[in-house]
């Protein structure tokens, strides 16, 4: 009988990869220990060795990525504040001055 199809968290697989890694236990042991077949154990120590780079390379994209996100928000901010001055402006050529309606 057919088992229903599971799906794992990031820290299951993260966890399992790196037991695969550390090569204490068999691939058979370690299906065993985790309940996961052997396959998928190899399939997530090979996506684990093959992204580690990314685990210590993000901190300086993030950086890069942060301060032209910061600028364009500061832009962002700027063009709002002159939409709203002027809307402001044509309010009170309408209305008159703040305060009086």
């Amino acid at each position: 009988m057919r088992r229903k199809r599971r799906n794992h968290s990031p820290n299951f697989k993260a966890k399992v990869a790196v037991a695969a890694v550390k090569g204490d236990n068999t691939l058979a042991e370690l299906a065993e220990q985790f309940d996961v077949h052997p396959n998928q154990i190899t399939d997530w120590k090979r996506q684990l060795l093959e992204n580690a780079d990314q685990v210590f390379g993000r901190s300086e994209n993030r950086g890069g990525d942060t301060e032209h996100k910061i600028k364009e928000l500061h832009a962002k901010i700027g063009q709002l504040t002159m939409e709203r001055d002027f809307l402001e402006r044509g309010l009170e050529r309408i209305h008159g001055p703040k305060g009086k309606g």
